[in-house]
């Protein structure tokens, strides 16, 4: 049988190592999903409910697997509905690939059904590579380009296929005028700084008296190189919410996540240090970061491009963060004091009392915060974790500790609503043998978890571990939004803006043949927990909890709070429970920092 252009686009996937490919079938890739039926599903057609779960299964996929996340869509709309999760995956610095069908080429230009301008629609989402394959020969190089530049700029690309090119009898380049050929062949590398360099950073760092380290995303392969570093210094890390997994919580010096999501300990460490090292992250927000002008500070990250933009860093070390520590650290002097490093030790924990007592404090039914608590102790120490945007990614990031070999990651940047589901399905692709668990707010739920756990449903069997795990949050309340705006702006919100349906989220679970669990009582939240972990497939455990558990931020003012207050008692004289549970959560907040430090500098909370 002569190989049509569809036919060698799986084949050449199958080269690259591709071993999935979240897509939903649609108009405009009639021809792939016939090659995918004579390949015997090679590489695997995993179909989703939606394109854009399609893209956010392929970034959960290539976040936890290392590997390159692939998605398909058809013409017009399906190709529209990608950008959500490849914008997901541009903010986040995902590699993945969308392979996208396009109208016949006879039609283009004439206004024809699901004509979309593919060029226009991806150029800022896709600008790294995007093409569109027009004859045969074409193919392997516009393939492998995309493919080596997702992988090298951590990035999306896109490649389009018109339908009718799809259908095309495959020929190769060949050495002639206005042929390209490509090869398959990736091999490692790594970029390390000028040693002049390493020896300013050097200098910098053996000056400090009170070095604070703060890791994100890009030293997820540093770990024991951020460990010795931290001995020898005797600094606090602080990690950025992409780098919760680069360090685990059983290390005393490691404070714990960094901004409005982060904890105490990591705001005072920035506040208090005279020396900042930041390894593999460009967290964006910089009040959370020591004030300008106060302390020195060193950079680690491989992108050249991005270096050196979000403080004023004295000396910026382009390279890969491992490669880099491994030639810094023999230039640095052990700290003998370590005073500083023991304060820190001290403060993380009183913190985490401050989370026991917070996830304690009564609320109506359930406390939020204590339905991630309890869950805490019980995650295997090889769990993956996908949590989804809103109040839930504070309970994620405060609560949990990750350990072992824990992964865990959430859409840091883009913060997209509803990537949770998605997530832990593209995370079951990327590691069967390990037990995933996903934790979603009920809007997230409503916005498209629902459907995607049909999907689970579908690929049950397909994962040698089956434990699916998820975990929702069910307050009838958008509760990120009802807490946020009126605290920044003043300005309570329409009810029907605060009001979610009451939906049954562990019957419709069980509807699908799935295990359901209905948590109403805060005596039953370990119990509903352990059940779904111990369940032989994918579960949903859901929790009635209480809207009125502010997620409050770590430098959150009392001025905030009062405002947060003041506003819904204007806008629904009922609902004044977050700055209630919000005071509440500040006075214990509060109340295990006393002593010598909080004396000292109480003037300042």
């Amino acid at each position: 049988m002569t190989e049509k252009v569809a036919d060698h686009l799986l084949a050449r996937l199958r080269e690259w190592g591709v071993r999935h490919v979240f897509g939903c079938p649609g108009d405009g890739i009639g021809g792939l999903l016939a090659a995918w039926a004579r390949a015997g599903d090679e590489p695997r057609f995993v179909r989703s409910r939606h394109e854009e779960m399609s893209a956010f299964e392929a970034v959960g996929y290539a976040k936890f697997s290392g590997r390159l996340g692939v998605c398909a869509a058809g013409s017009g709309p399906g190709a529209i509905h990608l950008l959500n999760g490849l914008y997901d995956a541009k903010l986040d610095h995902a590699p993945v690939v969308a392979l996208v069908g396009q109208t016949h080429r006879s039609a283009m230009g004439g206004s024809y059904e699901q004509e979309v301008d593919l060029h226009s629609l991806f150029k800022d989402v896709a600008s790294d590579y995007l093409e569109t394959v027009t004859v045969p020969e074409q193919l392997p190089n516009v393939l492998d380009r995309a493919i080596r530049t997702a992988y090298a700029r951590r990035s999306p690309t896109a490649v389009i296929i018109p339908a009718d090119v799809q259908e095309l009898h495959y020929s190769p380049p060949i050495q002639a005028f206005t042929m390209v050929p490509s090869s398959l062949d990736r091999s490692g590398w790594s970029a390390v700084p000028a040693a002049s360099a390493l020896e300013r950073a050097a200098d910098v760092l053996n000056a400090g008296d009170r070095v604070a380290i703060l890791v994100g995303q890009g030293a997820a392969g540093a770990r024991a190189e951020v460990e010795a570093i931290a001995e020898l210094l005797g600094a606090g890390v602080a990690k950025a919410l992409l780098g919760l997994d680069v360090l685990g919580d059983e290390l005393p010096y490691v404070t714990g996540p960094i901004g409005a999501l982060g904890t105490r300990p990591s705001y005072e460490l920035m506040r208090d240090c005279d020396t900042l090292l930041t390894i593999g992250s460009n967290f964006p927000y910089t009040e959370f970061l020591p004030e300008f002008g106060t302390v020195r500070a060193v950079q680690i990250d491989l992108d050249p491009h991005m270096i050196g933009m979000r403080y004023p860093y004295e000396v910026n070390l382009v390279g890969d963060a491992r490669e880099t520590l491994l030639r810094l650290t023999p230039l640095l002097r052990p700290r003998e004091d370590r005073d500083w490093q023991e304060e820190i030790v001290a403060e993380v924990r009183r913190w985490r009392e401050v989370m026991r007592h917070r996830a304690e404090l009564t609320a109506d039914p359930i406390n939020p915060e204590y339905v991630a608590h309890c869950l805490d102790p019980l995650l295997p120490g090889d769990a993956v974790l996908t949590c989804d945007s809103g109040s839930v990614a504070h309970w994620y990031a405060r609560q949990l500790r990750m350990r072992g070999q824990m992964r865990g990651s959430l859409s840091g940047t883009l913060a997209a609503m509803g990537c949770g589901v998605p997530y832990a399905i593209g995370a079951k692709f990327a590691r069967p043998d390990r037990p995933v668990v996903a934790l979603v707010g009920d809007g997230a739920m409503q916005r498209n978890g629902m459907s995607e756990l049909i999907t689970a449903a579908g690929y049950r069997h397909a994962w040698d571990d089956p434990r699916l795990v998820i975990g929702v949050w069910n307050s009838h309340d958008p509760n990120q939004v009802t807490w946020e705006t009126p605290a920044l702006g003043g300005a309570a919100q329409l009810p029907p803006a605060r009001q979610l349906p009451d939906v049954q989220y562990a019957r419709f679970a069980e509807s699908l043949g799935l295990t359901g669990i209905r948590v109403e009582k805060p005596e039953y939240v370990e119990q509903g927990w352990r059940d779904a972990l111990n369940a032989d497939g994918p579960a949903v455990v859901e929790f009635l909890t209480d809207p009125d558990v502010a997620p409050v931020p770590p430098h959150a003012t009392w001025e905030q709070l009062e405002a947060a207050g003041d506003a819904l008692a204007k806008g629904d004289g009922h609902r004044t429970g977050p700055a209630r549970h919000g005071l509440r959560a500040r006075v214990h907040e509060f109340l295990p920092h006393r002593g010598r430090k909080s004396e000292k500098k109480g003037a300042s909370r």
